[in-house]
């Protein structure tokens, strides 16, 4: 099955020299992609792309974005997501980073709040003109300053990524910012990333440990209506809901891309008995386990 992409991975999958490959990279899109897409995968590092023309299709395991010119888009370790290029000729930059490069200031308070690091944030965002000539001379000076001898160029960089990122906050609404009580907005990012950490899974040895509201309330010290009200509040969905819906997609994605049998799948997503994972997975797909693999494989092969 497919593992965690990295930044050596990346460069590789790009036809880029993996020497490449540190804390920090910018990039042109035009002089670095030539045509290909990027798949529906999980990366260990984050991504900050600009598109400035070009069109193309960005996918989540439960939503998509139809992209044309001036957007900006923001991808964090725990999200898997997938890029298909729909028009031939694409502009723009990306800088991609790992977590050794992000410094206690880009996960201040008021930066946490940013479409970088907000798990159930929005990843993409539509700039007015003004904010893309801004942004556009901000990677411009990256370009420059990356390959500088200056010994400091990395606190610079992470200067610049800054205000990339106070740049989305700006374009947020204030009212969509206010609308839910930082408590609520806290216990949600905090449970939405105790939920991510379990993934993906690695092996049939790989069992989760937090399963049902009751045991992620118990880890986060809270009551388990407390815990729901707040992810209510914030995301529309109950607790039961967000972790049915993530195991469903841990659950999709362990069946087009291991060869594990059914049971071994359902035991380490939770399920001791296959039967219970049947159900579930029926329940909550309209089919069977068994019936999805083969449609998918089936689907690949035509």
């Amino acid at each position: 099955m497919r593992r965690k992409e990295n930044v050596t991975d990346f460069l590789e999958r790009s036809g880029r020299n993996y020497s490449e490959a540190g804390r920090f990279n910018v990039y042109k899109v035009d002089e670095f992609y030539k045509g290909n897409s990027s798949p529906l995968i999980r990366r260990d590092y984050y991504k900050i792309s600009l598109i400035c023309k070009g069109e193309g299709l960005l996918s989540y395991a439960d939503k998509s974005f139809h992209i044309k010119d001036n957007a900006i888009i923001f991808g964090n370790p725990m999200i898997p997501y997938s890029w298909e290029r729909i028009s031939e000729k694409q502009t723009g930059y990306f800088c991609m980073f790992t977590e050794e490069f992000i410094h206690h200031q880009l996960k201040s308070k008021k930066l946490s709040e940013s479409p970088l690091f907000k798990v159930n944030g929005n990843p993409v965002l539509f700039p007015s003109q003004k904010s893309m000539d801004l942004m556009v001379g901000i990677f411009e000076q990256m370009l420059v300053e990356i390959t500088a001898a200056y010994t400091n160029k990395y606190e610079l960089l992470l200067n610049y990524v800054q205000i990339i990122i106070h740049e989305a906050l700006k374009m947020s609404t204030p009212e969509n910012i206010n609308a839910t009580s930082s408590s609520s907005i806290r216990i949600t990012e905090l449970f939405l990333e105790l939920l991510e950490r379990q993934f993906p899974i690695s092996s049939p040895q790989h069992i989760l440990q937090l399963k049902n509201p009751g045991e992620f309330a118990k880890q986060l010290s809270i009551h388990p209506n407390h815990l729901n009200k707040s992810l209510k509040e914030v995301t529309g969905k109950t607790t039961s809901i967000h972790i049915s819906e993530r195991i469903i997609n841990e659950s999709k994605d362990l069946l087009i891309n291991s060869n594990w049998d059914i049971a071994e799948i359902g035991y380490c997503l939770g399920f001791e008995h296959a039967s219970n994972f049947n159900i579930f997975f029926r329940k909550h797909t309209g089919q069977t386990p068994n019936h999805f693999r083969r449609q998918m494989i089936d689907g690949n092969n035509n």
